[in-house]
């Protein structure tokens, strides 16, 4: 490596030897599996910069997160190493960047492109005025769990008419002295569709049936993203690895695909997150010549405390 080549990668010397392969292995499907302290965050932040530094052109590169704060932990630290050139690079939570996409095309399944988001609160505030136009005991179709309900019904991919359809949804509502919960789900979207609305799952839900049904869009946006990445992937539900899929598991892809996450913890279990997407992530892609990097150095806390940490 020349003295300018040694310059321009000085970044590479921060890292220890399984970490420096994660960031330079940067073509095809890579599953760093990283405990907390052991540098995930440096290593996804720099796989970026390193492929920046390699010619890739920023807006080339998807990079999704679960909180605003670590998208701009991102890019702040990208920035050190590449400069202003990491502000033109796509990273941001699932919400924001797919809102992003969806502002641009949502006309095409039915929303205008100035669509509203509702949040929690719009949305409980909705799913209440439909239980008392229906009618409903309050007490038994209480207004969180219904919602929870919608919303883990988007996240399975499951609509309107195939909950109807689910046996075991329909016989779970009955047993729970809920059995209307499919027509408040019906008229729920229903009512968010007419008033030109998306709910926070909607965000996830109506960008998957947009890359479902409408092949133009998806190869769009295939084509653009040549490199994705997603971080704290034990965190992710069934529907957002299934768009992720969509954007880089296609014929003749090459499946620039790295994904981070720490298969011993997920915070997300309440919303659908499941370990089960690592396991997936590897079974999807072992035929096309998956890369796993396990970082096991802890950097943030004594051999004591970690010991103790994976006892428990």
């Amino acid at each position: 490596m020349s003295e300018n080549s040694n310059t321009k990668h000085a970044y590479l010397q921060q890292l220890n030897d399984i970490q420096r392969k994660a960031v330079t292995e940067t073509e095809g499907p890579v599953l760093v599996v990283a405990g907390p302290g052991s540098g995930k965050t440096r290593v996804l932040t720099f796989r970026i910069a390193h492929l920046i530094q390699k010619g890739v052109a920023p807006w080339d590169i998807l990079a999704l997160t679960f909180t605003n704060k670590a998208a701009r932990e991102m890019k702040a630290r990208i920035e050190k190493v590449v400069g202003d050139r990491a502000n033109r690079v796509w990273a941001g939570t699932f919400h924001s960047i797919f809102a992003r996409i969806l502002r641009v095309e949502a006309e095409k399944i039915g929303y205008p492109s100035n669509f509203t988001i509702y949040d929690s609160d719009d949305s409980k505030s909705l799913i209440g005025n439909i239980i008392k136009e229906m009618n409903l005991n309050k007490e038994q179709y209480n207004v969180n769990a219904i919602r929870s309900r919608i919303s883990s019904a988007k996240s399975n991919l499951i609509t309107p008419k195939l909950y109807v359809d689910d046996v075991e949804l329909m016989s779970q509502d009955r047993i729970a002295k809920r059995p209307y919960v499919h027509k408040i789900y019906s008229k729920y979207v229903a009512r968010c569709k007419r008033a030109g609305a998306m709910d926070f799952d909607d965000l996830l839900f109506r960008l998957y049936e947009l890359l479902q049904a409408h092949e133009d869009v998806r190869k769009k946006y295939q084509e653009r993203f040549k490199y994705v990445l997603v971080d704290e992937f034990q965190d992710t539900n069934h529907l957002q690895y299934s768009i992720v899929k969509k954007l880089v598991a296609y014929e003749n892809s090459p499946r620039n695909i790295c994904v981070v996450g720490d298969d011993a913890q997920s915070i997300y279990a309440f919303r659908g997150a499941t370990i089960q997407n690592i396991l997936d992530f590897e079974k999807d892609f072992k035929p096309h010549g998956i890369k796993v990097f396990k970082l096991e150095q802890n950097y943030r806390s004594t051999d004591h405390i970690v010991k103790a940490a994976n006892e428990v």
